[in-house]
């Protein structure tokens, strides 16, 4: 199964598509942008319709094969594979701070946190049931593999997404395409590089592109189901490109996450985690805390303690020691912040700390705190994606319940108290398809995760995460004629 010509350490300064476990380049290259420094990055492929055709039948070939072998067979592949990712995890992680910006210690915390999904999500174990069985008939519901998926992975988590997708997909017997964002491909390329040494060709694929690779993999016939982590107006778009075909689909898109305070905590205790769980990758996290409710009681101590405490956050280059706020990702979300920033003066909001953007060599914003803003505001409404963040005051259970609920999103929600009944009770009311108590952003390979309302559909891990990789089949096994 192993490719004999890439067995040598992986290189990290070109970069090409794979394509039937051949590293191949395009006529047409671009690159991507250093956010620490503006500086370019090496160039990558620009894929095309004709490289896709190519990646696409390698894919169903590789499939047929593959669909054949058994869950023990792959989950031997996956666990040489996981071992190669930790073999090469500090040249990941410098690869991953290069085209993502996040300090080195959260991109050596996001690769090693790859090879744990590997081994965890090939642990799960796929059921065949037996939903009867009597003397002259058994029923029998198994799952079988769908076909070849497309991975679209976005520029936040580049690395542990691309392979939360590429796991399950090889796991359940299916050949998987993925498409990193155009705005960070580098470590994508690497991990599929990686894979050609494990998996037949074929199998494992990447290929670079623009945005129009993106319609042309939701578009291809060739291709039976889509995962897709983004934007929800992006989202939108590929499950309408996929319902040409009728691609099965798992979207898991934005979210407004809140954090609801109450009254008998530790804030001294709180504070550091609401603080860093709310500025992880400088916001840049769908299930980061986005909006924080703090009961009025403890309100005015709870916001100075979270400024004071947020003030010791260094914001600097990923690559400089102790920085724990890095830069803004891309110009595109800098410049939505920046216009979002805009309506701390419009709306005549009160910056608690922060409130401007500078200019300098990188995106780099300064985490911001707003002070009791209206719910009506933009900082209150909107999905910023960027290190701001509103706290506004609450007394009644019920309508914080409600205000944290309202909206189209409901990704994630955590709920703070000593009082487990009461916190136990306020989460099982929220929206959200994931909510935690005393704690925000846990996530585990065999623990599905996915969206309410607009946040998304399916979701990914888990065993539920997996069977989205999977037809339903149900057998009649009638015993006599």
């Amino acid at each position: 199964m192993a490719n004999s010509d890439l067995k040598g350490p992986l290189g990290f300064t070109t970069f090409h598509n794979v394509i039937n476990n051949q590293l191949t380049s395009t006529a047409t290259t671009r690159h991507s942008i250093n956010p620490a420094n503006s500086q370019p990055n090496p160039e990558v492929p620009v894929s095309t319709q004709g490289d896709l055709d190519r990646a696409v039948k390698a894919a169903r070939d590789a499939f047929n094969g593959w669909s054949k072998t058994t869950f023990a067979e792959r989950r031997a592949a996956l666990a040489a594979y996981a071992d190669a990712i930790e073999s090469n995890a500090d040249e990941l992680a410098k690869t991953l701070t290069m085209e993502q910006g996040k300090p080195l210690g959260q991109s050596a915390m996001e690769v090693g946190m790859a090879s744990t999904w590997v081994r965890g999500l090939s642990a799960i174990e796929i059921p065949e049931t037996i939903i009867e069985e009597i003397p002259d008939r058994k029923i029998v519901q198994r799952y079988t593999p769908l076909g070849v998926a497309g991975a679209i992975v976005p520029w936040n988590f580049p690395v542990l997404l691309a392979v939360g997708k590429i796991v399950p997909a090889v796991y359940t017997g299916n050949a998987v395409i993925v498409k990193p964002s155009p705005f960070t491909p580098y470590c994508a390329l690497k991990l599929a590089e990686l894979a050609t040494r494990f998996f037949p060709p074929g199998l494992v694929q990447c290929l670079s592109g623009d945005d129009t690779l993106g319609p042309m993999i939701t578009e291809h016939p060739g291709i039976d189901k889509i995962s897709f982590t983004g934007s929800i107006p992006t989202g939108k778009r590929v499950m309408a490109s996929c319902a040409n075909t009728l691609k099965r689909v798992t979207l898991e898109l934005g979210g407004n996450d809140p954090a609801i305070i109450c009254d008998d905590v530790d804030i001294d205790t709180v504070i550091s985690k609401v603080g860093i769980l709310s500025y992880l990758c400088s916001s840049q996290i769908c299930m980061m805390i986005k909006r924080v409710y703090v009961h009025e009681k403890i309100y005015d101590t709870f916001l100075q303690k979270l400024v004071d405490f947020v003030k010791t956050l260094k914001v600097g280059a990923g690559t400089d020691p102790d920085v724990f706020v890095g830069p803004v990702q891309n110009k595109v979300q800098f410049d939505k912040a920046k216009e979002l920033f805009s309506s701390i003066a419009t709306e005549k909001l009160k910056a608690a700390l922060g409130g401007t953007i500078e200019d300098s060599s990188g995106y780099y914003i300064n985490p911001t705190i707003i002070d009791n803003p209206p719910d009506s505001s933009r900082v209150v409404q909107e999905e910023p994606f960027a290190p701001i963040l509103p706290l506004v005051k609450w007394s009644d259970e019920a309508d914080v319940i409600a205000r944290a609920n309202a909206g189209d999103t409901g990704l994630a929600a955590s709920i703070w108290s000593n009082d487990l009944d009461r916190a136990e009770r306020i989460a099982r009311q929220m929206q959200s398809g994931s909510v935690w108590v005393n704690s925000h952003f846990e996530v585990a390979p065999n623990v599905p995760f996915g969206g309410h309302k607009q946040s998304g559909i399916g979701v990914e891990w888990g065993l539920t995460g997996l069977l989205g990789y999977c037809n339903s089949q149900t057998l009649w096994l009638k015993k006599t004629t």
